[in-house]
């Protein structure tokens, strides 16, 4: 029993071995995909939640910077506009420190 084998047959045999490798490789990559795949969508929801913390972080950073401005802005008119009132702050500071000196050396 003899066989021939032509170059049609040949390259028929080779081709059909090729596009089995082929797609042994299409099914390897794939399956990295679909893992790498995982693996994106599990850093992507992570993203969001950080991104979500962040923007509420960021949030009550920029009311709190309101509120200081504000400050700054009132405690600036009541310096420009009303000396006196300043001025009899510090006196009633000044003398409740005077006055609290006073005890401590009373205690002494």
């Amino acid at each position: 029993m003899d066989m021939t084998i032509t170059l049609r047959d040949a390259g028929m045999i080779i081709i059909g071995v090729g596009v089995i490798i082929f797609i042994i490789y299409c099914i390897a990559f794939m399956k990295n995909l679909i893992q790498t795949v995982k693996c994106t969508n599990k850093i992507l929801e992570d993203t969001q939640v950080i991104s979500k913390i962040a923007a509420d972080r960021t949030k009550d950073v920029d009311k709190i910077v309101n509120d200081v401005v504000t400050s700054a802005g009132s405690i600036s008119d009541i310096i420009k506009g009303n000396q006196s009132t300043v001025n009899a702050l510090t006196s009633i500071v000044n003398s409740l420190f005077s006055l609290k000196n006073l005890l401590n050396k009373q205690k002494k």
